[in-house]
């Protein structure tokens, strides 16, 4: 098969969870336990970093590959979702998995494919184990997909797992309270096993405590070590670091302001990886935090696009998210909003719209993926909600829009679904 054909394969002839929803999500581990037998188990042939989340373990993930890359050491990295190609899932060195690789992968599996009928998911971590493994790589950090105990990549043996906060997202496959939701990530703690804390929530620590003391895991509540104070700054890039007696200054190439929350969690598991056995200096913290998008290649999370009109995109889309991005969007001078809004129809679009400025002017649009919210159904809804505007079904038409409408000192900010977000065309 050609690459072409192979990617067909792939999105058609598997279910992919990101496109379609709920009928491929799956709810045990045993046809990721199958397929990693079949490859010879890849997945113990390299330490781990494991990071499970409701929001930043994209960012987490991105950040702990950065320091660890540039501390000298060959490193894997799995992530989801793609924004623009499948192969941004896998990298080693930042380096997306080539293409000829990922044809190889389905040539040489696909009979046990077709037998097996794994969903997307669940292929792509095997190929993703498959590729570290035969990459020989010192170190993977390999990001959760949904949840934890029931997700793909939790046949991995990690050197430390790290659990970046808990919100309100996925509630129809995780549940419907916080610690419900803190239960189905916990699942990705090991006996024996680091773990890391980035946020300390009153509301569900209690279920953290109680699964690490039953399998007698060290736990760390990042925030009790490390205190982050960002550095007043439109972009919000620098911070200064507070460990008990020592304080330092650290500036990242990631702008969101939520990327305090992150900073206490990848701080620790450095910390917790330097006790393992690894050697990485405040220097490697302090280079590799400061080009997390150049060693990694991370779009999306509070990414300029352009100046006047300034347009930003963010991937966050759910009720957390939201919050964090209203609030930077507040901190930003501009004269008037507009906003390029579509989103995803497994979401609670309510939640998301009630916060969302009636100030600004709004092009609801959708993303070209089956699981997108139609841009007439969403426009019904925000209206519900003393949001206006105008439906605009594509992304770029509806960008293109929002450009003609601005003037210099506005802000256009897209977002609302991560497809959104993959759509832009000057990504």
């Amino acid at each position: 098969m050609t690459y072409k054909e192979t990617l067909d394969y792939l999105f058609n002839a598997l279910p992919m969870f990101q496109r379609v929803g709920a009928s491929a999500f799956k709810k045990d581990l045993s046809n990721t336990l199958k397929l990693c037998a079949h490859l010879g188990n890849p997945e113990n042939a390299f330490p781990s970093v494991h990071v499970a989340g409701t929001n930043g373990k994209g960012s987490t993930s991105h950040a702990i590959a950065a320091v660890l890359m540039e501390a000298g050491y060959k490193v894997g990295l799995y992530t989801s979702p793609h924004l623009k190609s499948f192969t941004e899932r896998i990298k080693v060195n930042g380096e997306d998995i080539p293409e000829d690789a990922v044809v190889s992968f389905v040539a040489e599996n696909k009979s046990l494919l077709d037998e097996l009928l794994p969903s997307f998911f669940e292929m792509t971590v095997g190929m993703a184990f498959w590729y570290f493994a035969d990459c020989k790589v010192d170190i993977a950090v390999v990001e959760v997909g949904m949840g934890g105990r029931l997700d793909s990549t939790n046949v991995l043996s990690p050197k430390v797992t790290v659990i970046t906060n808990i919100g309100w997202d996925h509630m129809q496959y995780l549940g419907n309270t916080l610690p419900e939701i803190a239960g189905e990530k916990a699942g990705i703690i090991k006996r024996n096993t680091p773990v890391v804390i980035s946020q300390k929530q009153a509301e569900v620590q209690h279920v953290f405590l109680q699964k690490a003391q039953e399998l007698e895991a060290p736990l760390y509540f990042a925030e009790d070590e490390y205190e982050v104070v960002p550095v007043k700054s439109e972009d919000s890039s620098t911070f200064t670091i507070r460990k008990g007696a020592l304080s330092y200054s650290l500036q990242i190439d990631l702008l969101g302001n939520y990327q305090r929350l992150n900073l206490p969690g990848i701080l620790k598991t450095l910390d917790v990886l330097n006790d393992s056995g690894f050697g990485i200096s405040q220097s490697h913290v302090t280079k590799g935090l400061f080009q997390i998008s150049k060693l990694t290649g991370l779009k999306g999370r509070w990414q300029i696009l352009s100046e006047n009109p300034k347009i930003i995109c963010d991937t966050g889309h759910n009720k957390d998210g939201i919050k964090m991005l209203i609030e930077q969007i507040q901190q930003t001078p501009h004269d008037r909003l507009f906003v390029v809004l579509g989103m995803v129809n497994d979401k609670d679009v309510n939640q998301v719209l009630n916060l969302l400025p009636k100030e600004a002017t709004y092009f609801f649009c959708e993303a070209k993926i089956p699981r997108a919210m139609e841009a007439d159904k969403l426009c019904s809804l925000a209206t519900q909600h003393g949001l206006s505007g105008a439906v605009v079904k594509d992304v770029n038409a509806a960008i293109e829009m929002a450009k003609k409408n601005a003037g210099p000192n506005d802000l256009i900010f897209i977002g609302g679904s991560t497809f959104v977000v993959a759509e832009i065309k000057e990504l």
